[in-house]
């Protein structure tokens, strides 16, 4: 495969140094204790049951300039950049006409980005999965009817990943869709939570996913949920379980999960009304200057003709 050369790439079978670590080497009772403090927040100082704040002041859209709408999304330290492109007509050895147009979704890692290891440039599973699932995801969510046999391109692009990264990564296309101006039945918000001896925590860093996923003991619940949620409609459009957990759990943990998309989709309907009232300042910034140009191109005009006509 050949090398990208505009930037350093360190050698394929390096070790990272953090194998030789000391909180490497810890076991899961080790990691567990320090999940909270004395006063039962976590690391962050947040509480069990609160929400990262989706930062209304970097999170935007119309980033990309290529792309008919993007959308930038900042979680703390999760950040993710989404671009959506127009919709092609579908390419290859299809024979009959599809009624209903395709997305193409593609997630990927900055190499980077992650805190455990270097993600490589080839695709891997874990990037994979998270395709299926934001194509999934959207699916039921964007009005395919109205281009037929042609293919919408989404692509998300994680610059830095601690903890949720699926839901910042559908958060985001439901930004850049509604920037595409591209038909939809609602908006999409997702978010998740990691349930560690069931304990539920919403909106996880990387390092409770991992405690997370790390849990054995069957007897208790453990892993990983992440809901994609349509506001006005309350309808799941996604539902991504990792771990074991139970029935009783699932029902608890889909009210918490609903309620924390309601809270988000306050937060994107502000931030959706703040880029339109920018963009729409920024267009009258811009009329205000071809304006003025165009006078004093006028002016000049006028002052070559009397030279002209002076002789």
């Amino acid at each position: 495969m050949p090398f990208d050369y505009r930037r350093f790439n360190g050698p394929e079978d390096s070790v990272s140094y953090k194998r030789f670590s000391a909180n490497f080497l810890r076991t899961y009772d080790e990691l567990y204790k320090d999940l909270l403090d004395e006063n039962g927040k976590r690391k962050d100082g947040r509480a069990l049951n609160e929400a990262r704040s989706l930062c209304t002041s970097f999170t935007r859209t119309n980033i990309v300039s290529q792309a008919k709408g993007s959308a930038y999304v900042e979680l703390n330290k999760t950040k993710v950049i989404c671009s959506v492109f127009d919709p092609r007509e579908i390419t290859g050895h299809q024979n009959e006409y599809s009624w209903f147009g395709q997305i193409y979704c593609e997630v990927k890692f900055a190499p980077f980005c992650c805190p455990r290891k270097r993600r490589q440039l080839v695709p891997d599973s874990d990037e994979k999965a998270l395709s299926a699932d934001l194509k999934k995801a959207l699916e039921t969510v964007v009005r395919r009817d109205k281009f037929p046999n042609f293919q919408m391109d989404i692509f998300v692009y994680i610059l830095e990943h601690d903890g949720g990264c699926l839901s910042a990564a559908i958060n985001a296309a439901g930004l850049a869709l509604a920037d595409a101006v591209v038909p939809m039945y609602d908006i999409v918000s997702a978010s998740s939570v990691a349930i560690i001896n069931d304990q539920i925590i919403v909106d996880p860093t990387e390092a409770e996913e991992h405690l997370a996923l790390m849990y054995t003991d069957k007897e208790k619940n453990h892993g990983i949920v992440t809901m994609c949620f349509m506001h006005h409609l309350k309808q799941v459009t996604d539902f991504r379980q990792i771990g074991s957990v139970d029935a009783e759990c699932v029902l608890k943990v889909m009210a918490i999960l609903e309620e924390e998309c309601d809270k988000l989709m306050l937060v994107i309907k502000k931030i959706m009304v703040s880029n339109v009232v920018r963009q729409h300042n920024e267009h009258k910034v811009l009329l205000e200057e071809a304006k003025f140009r165009e006078e004093v191109l006028q002016n000049k005009v006028e002052e070559w003709r009397k030279l002209l006509n002076a002789g």
